[in-house]
């Protein structure tokens, strides 16, 4: 028998988005990050952020409903980017934020800094990391990625990732007070090009969890196609395999048209969009995207071929005068 569902509830100044079973996909945007991004890196060292405002615009025109914000640059002061970055963001956007970090001081700072109910990015079996970060998410009410590894693996079967998840969700309920609405637990997500098993045991773990907890989870999404070409499409092929199965939230990359929409599909075809009520309206508001950009196109088309043809012609008064000139 499967568990009831929940509702996880996050929140901004000004927002609130529900994760849970009944509720469309979310779509939390991964961008703002510095992993394999140089140039971002170099830019959070010298304290310059810049580069964030175009990362959460990016990310609301693709459809994102919560933003990660992860300030991990190499010797740059995570904690004080991280403070830094969550009031910039909340000043250009509605979105809920995960502030996503392994560092205490980093999560706490973005925590005090954050103006609502945040979602934390996340704490692992470890009895040291549970005694750590679970405090801080009852310390501000926020709610938690609980990821199902210890000091010991990385499970590889998924009955010893529901056991571990056991565990988190026993340690936060019981112990910290946690309501288990505000668990989210990360079923792991792994590289198909290390093992093209490790996508089949990824939804079968996120079947378990949703059978036994009823919980609401999420994922790296862009670490299923971690090292393969082609990768846009190998996500847009997982997630609604995985949305089928329980999974209700993936940190994925919210740019991307192709993955976006296969969700959207997902939330249509499992009576997650009302009347199909989204799906047309995207597609709509897509189509309305492109008159406009071709009217654009054309008007500028025009505007230059008339500048040519001023110029052209004034070539030839000139060539004219010039001749007829003494």
């Amino acid at each position: 028998m499967t568990a009831a569902g929940v509702d996880t509830v996050l929140s901004s100044a000004n927002q609130q988005i529900v994760i849970g079973p009944g509720q469309p996909f979310c779509i939390i945007g991964e961008r703002i990050n510095p992993t394999g991004r140089k140039a971002f890196q170099q830019e959070l060292r010298a304290g310059d952020l810049s580069r964030v405002e175009a990362d959460v615009a990016q990310q609301v025109a693709g459809g994102a409903m919560v933003l990660d914000v992860n300030m991990g640059a190499p010797l740059a002061d995570e904690a004080e980017l991280m403070g830094r970055a969550v009031q910039l963001i909340q000043g250009l956007t509605d979105l809920p934020l995960v502030i996503d970090s392994s560092i205490i001081e980093v999560l706490d700072a973005g925590l005090a800094a954050y103006q609502g109910k945040a979602l934390v990015n996340s704490v692992t079996a470890e009895d040291d990391r549970l005694a750590a970060i679970l405090p801080l998410v009852g310390k501000y009410g926020a709610a938690v990625i609980g990821l199902p590894n210890d000091e010991e693996e990385i499970p590889e079967e998924p009955a010893r990732r529901v056991e571990l998840a056991r565990k988190i969700i026993d340690v936060a309920t019981g112990k910290y007070g946690i309501a288990i609405e505000d668990i989210v637990i990360d079923p792991l997500a792994m590289p198909v090009g290390a093992d093209t098993g490790h996508g089949v045991r990824t939804l079968e773990t996120i079947a378990l969890l949703r059978e036994e907890f009823g919980v609401n989870m999420t994922l790296g999404a862009s670490n299923v196609s971690f090292g393969m070409p082609d990768r846009h499409a190998i996500g847009a092929a997982f997630l609604p395999v995985a949305i089928s199965h329980g999974l209700t939230s993936a940190i994925m990359d919210a740019r991307s048209p192709q993955v976006v929409r296969a969700v959207k599909a997902a939330d249509l075809l499992l009576d997650r969009d009302p009347w199909g009520a989204s799906w047309i309206a995207a597609h709509r508001a897509q189509q309305a995207a492109a008159s406009a950009a071709a009217a654009s196109a054309a008007a500028a088309s025009a505007t230059a071929a008339q500048a040519a043809g001023a110029s052209a012609a004034a070539g030839q008064v000139s060539g004219a005068a010039a001749q007829a000139a003494p």
